[in-house]
Order: structure tokens, then sequence, then C-alpha cells
């Protein structure tokens, strides 16, 4: 009995933890946040394109480098552990389905 009510609280705070993702993408998604944040990616381009033609036009030495964002690294112990863990589950629901979607194939093919 004891184990079941563990197994619920447990099963209770990922659906939580679940609901509350799918809220945070959904509104997200909803606000136009993707889209605004791929807008300034767009409009930082636009901006680095007349610069590099102003720089053209006088004459200036051109370092591609220096047009260029540099790209942020968001790697730490944090997200490289995630990252082990989701591709170690990926792994084990590939080889899951696989048995199972197998098992049922043969069980048609009899």
């Amino acid at each position: 009995m004891k184990k079941q009510k563990t197994a619920n609280i447990i099963f209770k705070y990922l659906f939580l933890m679940s609901f509350i993702a799918f809220l945070t993408i959904y509104f997200s998604q909803a606000t136009g946040y993707y889209e605004y944040e791929q807008y300034k990616k767009k409009e930082l381009t636009e901006e680095q394109i007349r610069q590099f033609e102003k720089d053209i036009e006088e004459g200036k030495e051109i370092d591609i480098q220096s047009y260029l964002k540099p790209a942020k690294n968001f790697e730490n112990k944090i997200s490289n552990a995630s990252l082990t863990i989701s591709d170690t589950i990926s792994e084990y629901m590939s080889k899951g389905i696989e048995f199972v979607f197998g098992g049922i194939g043969k069980l048609i093919e009899e």
C-alpha cells in the first residue's frame, strides 16, 4: 500500500512538471516569442550586410569575422548530463518500441 502511494505521488509530480512544461512552451508559441527571436536574428543579419556593403564602398579592409556574431556556448555540466540522459532514454525507448512492434508483427504474420 505504501509503494502505491509513493508511485502515485511520483506520478502526480511528473504529470504536474510535464503540464507546466507544456504550458510554458504553449504560451511562448502563442505570444510569438519564437517568431520575435527569429526576427531579431534577421534584423541583425541585415544590419551586418549593410555594414559590410558600407565598408566595401569606403574601401576598408574586410575581415568576415568582424561581421559575424560569435556563437554562444551553452555547454555546462548540467546540459551535458541532460544530453547523455536524453540519449540513453532515446536509445532504450527505440529498442523497446522495436521489440513491441516486432512482437506485434510476428503475431500478425502467424
